[in-house]
Order: structure tokens, then C-alpha cells, then sequence
């Protein structure tokens, strides 16, 4: 994974409640064993209608916002637990997701993947959400290392909370077997004190 340390970018604004992972990715789309190519049909059925052309009414589909972070409504990635939805959001080329509440096994799945969840308290979602609206040029930092966001535009910022093992793999670019690997040396001492160990044969 890539190496996540502070982020500054415009907004995609997306304030729908319970946007579940069929809605993120349909199930029709998951038959691929590998996880690129997702991206082109993340919110597939909110982007395209029928005959396969865009909807000029969604935002994903709008020139006017763009960026890395997506800003979504309250009980973000409910429904099953494809782990296809966060690589739906990380191949699109998003780097944060941003709402004031997700389900547990999808927060897993993105933080597994290289996308950072970021949980804010609901008025604070909302100051995002007004802001954006008000002027799409609109930007926000995030510093994962000082867990920080903060909406550049009126200085307003949130501390918000993640598991310190995750913030070092994202920090460094590892997934699980990479922090695994990176501990090797560490292994092997421990391996050497250990009574009847492969290494002291």
C-alpha cells in the first residue's frame, strides 16, 4: 500500500444515510478475483442509467466537485461485508472516507486497503457538507499522524480517533503481512530465546 501521511484536497460531497455496499458496488460486478477496475462502477447504479450514460444529476458525475476525499451521510458501508467496496472507493482514487458513522467490518476492510475512515461528530459532518456546498473549492487537511482534519476554508478542526497498529501500517504503506515482515528481526531474536526453537537446532 501506499504511505499515508497528511492529505490536502477538495471534496466529493455525498449526504445520503445508509449507503450500504450493494449500492456502493452491485453485486453483479464482483465475479473479478483481482481488485482492479473496480472503480469504474463504484455507486454504478447512482452514476449510469440503463443505457450506460451518466447521470448529470449525481455528483460523482458533476465537474463541479472532485478530489480524494469522499464525505458521505451517517452509517456509511452498512449491508454485507464485501471487502470489493473499499476496493471499489480506493481504485476510483479515493484516500479518506468521511462520516459520522460506519459499519464496523466495512471500516475494517478500508483500513485494510489503504482508504482512511474517518468517524466526525455529526455537526461537524454537517459544517463540512455546508461549507463544500457553499464554495466546491473548498479543501480539507488531513494529518493522520497528529489525527487531525480540518476544513481549511474557516480553520474549524476534529481529533478524530483510530487503532494505533492501523495508523502505523497506513503511515507506512504496510498491510498485515508487510508489518509482519517488517518485525522479522525482531522475530528471530525472540525466536532465539525460545526453548526448543527451530533457530537453535
Amino acid at each position: 500500500m501506499k504511505k499515508f501521511e497528511t492529505l490536502t484536497s477538495r471534496v466529493v460531497p455525498l449526504p445520503i444515510e445508509n449507503i450500504d455496499t450493494d449500492q456502493i458496488i452491485p453485486a453483479r460486478f464482483l465475479k473479478a478475483t483481482t481488485r482492479e477496475g473496480f472503480g469504474d462502477n463504484l455507486f454504478r447504479d447512482w452514476r449510469y442509467d440503463s443505457n450506460n450514460q451518466p447521470k448529470a444529476d449525481f455528483v460523482m458525475n458533476n465537474p463541479t466537485y472532485s478530489g480524494k476525499i469522499l464525505v458521505a451521510g451517517k452509517n456509511f458501508g452498512c449491508g454485507s461485508s464485501r471487502e470489493h467496496a473499499a476496493w471499489a472507493i480506493e481504485d476510483y482514487g479515493f484516500d479518506v472516507v468521511i462520516s459520522s458513522f460506519f459499519a464496523d467490518i466495512f471500516k475494517g476492510n478500508a483500513l485494510n486497503n489503504g482508504v482512511l475512515p474517518i468517524t466526525v461528530p455529526e455537526a461537524f459532518l454537517e459544517k463540512i457538507f455546508d461549507t463544500v456546498f457553499a464554495n466546491p473549492n473548498t479543501e480539507l487537511t488531513v494529518n493522520l499522524e497528529a489525527q487531525t482534519v480540518t476544513i481549511n476554508e474557516t480553520g474549524d478542526s476534529f481529533v478524530f480517533e483510530i487503532n494505533p497498529y492501523k495508523k502505523s501500517c497506513l503511515i507506512n504503506g504496510y498491510d498485515d503481512i508487510d508489518y509482519i515482515l517488517s518485525q522479522k528481526e525482531l522475530i528471530e531474536e525472540f525466536e532465539q530465546t525460545r526453548p526448543f526453537s527451530y533457530y537453535r537446532q
